[in-house]
């Protein structure tokens, strides 16, 4: 069933997105990362997945004309805060909030720069298509302040995805399975197929859900562990007494203060002992200032 045809089964009245585009004149930017879903099926597949949307609010970035927003809002969504950096987007976005009143916000702005965290009422849920140029630095910020949010259900290219969800000793696992993993439970939902977009991408995308524990795993210092886990991982192949060379301590020092044998490698570490490092590296790190 093509995307054209899909539309017609939205449930909210509102013309097809292909016609909204046409009379707004937006076109996808390849500046802006953009590939819009045009499957209202899957749009609602994904509002579906984010959980409780009928209480708190949802945050959407990059809604484009608007394919994931509608969907939130027709399976119930009380509140969607829209973050959408594309000016000549926002008619479009106008015309959804009209037809829903009180329940949609459109705010013109760069995600990187504003505070999701105080967007809304609480519990707060980030639902989005992510421009695949931003995608992983957007999901970074929210990790910072992970604990803010009930859940976060986004959509990445699928190689991102795989590593989001990377166990030890798997050619996927690296800093970035690490950082997301000790903050939150991360599960696959579902593939999405480049024909669903406009346009194509070339490659496939993924829905992750992800459910932010209440503290990370681990006590470690986000700073410090980031600074192991890329270390580590820049020379992933090398033993890590050889890969922690780049931190400002001596690296056998190091491995010997966190217990850990200075001939393993950074895939075959477990978060809790990337942890491990984290703490003995901010031990040595400050008493190396106050020395």
């Amino acid at each position: 069933m093509s995307g054209e045809n899909t539309e017609l089964l939205a449930r909210d009245g509102l013309p097809p997105l292909r016609e909204v585009m046409r009379r707004h004149g937006i076109e996808a930017k390849r500046a802006l990362g953009q590939n819009f879903l045009f499957d209202l099926n899957i749009t609602q597949k994904i509002a579906r997945a984010a959980g409780k949307i009928d209480e708190g609010t949802v945050i959407e970035v990059g809604p484009g004309p608007g394919g994931l927003t509608r969907g939130l809002l027709v399976e119930g969504a009380r509140k969607v805060i829209a973050i959408e950096r594309d000016a000549r987007a926002l008619p479009a976005l106008a015309e959804v909030a009209a037809h829903y009143p009180d329940r949609l916000e459109v705010i013109e702005g760069d995600a990187l720069t504003v505070d999701a965290a105080k967007l809304g009422e609480a519990p707060r849920r980030i639902a989005a298509n992510l421009p695949y140029n931003v995608a992983t630095p957007l999901l970074l910020k929210w990790l910072e302040q992970a604990e803010q949010f009930a859940s976060m259900t986004l959509m990445f290219q699928k190689e991102v995805a795989d590593r989001l969800t990377a166990t030890p000793s798997t050619k996927d696992y690296g800093r970035l399975s690490i950082v997301t993993q000790w903050r939150c439970t991360v599960k696959q939902l579902f593939d999405i197929p480049p024909r669903a977009f406009i346009p194509p991408p070339k490659v496939t995308s993924t829905v992750v859900h992800l459910i932010p524990h209440p503290q990370p795993l681990y006590p470690a210092d986000p700073r410090d562990l980031e600074a192991v886990a890329e270390a580590g991982f820049g020379q992933r192949r090398k033993m890590l007494r050889q890969s922690l060379k780049t931190l400002p301590v001596e690296a056998n020092a190091l491995l010997d203060r966190a217990n850990i044998r200075d001939t393993r490698r950074a895939e075959e570490l477990s978060i809790e002992e990337f942890c491990q490092l984290a703490r003995a590296f901010g031990e040595m790190r400050r008493r190396g200032r106050s020395g």
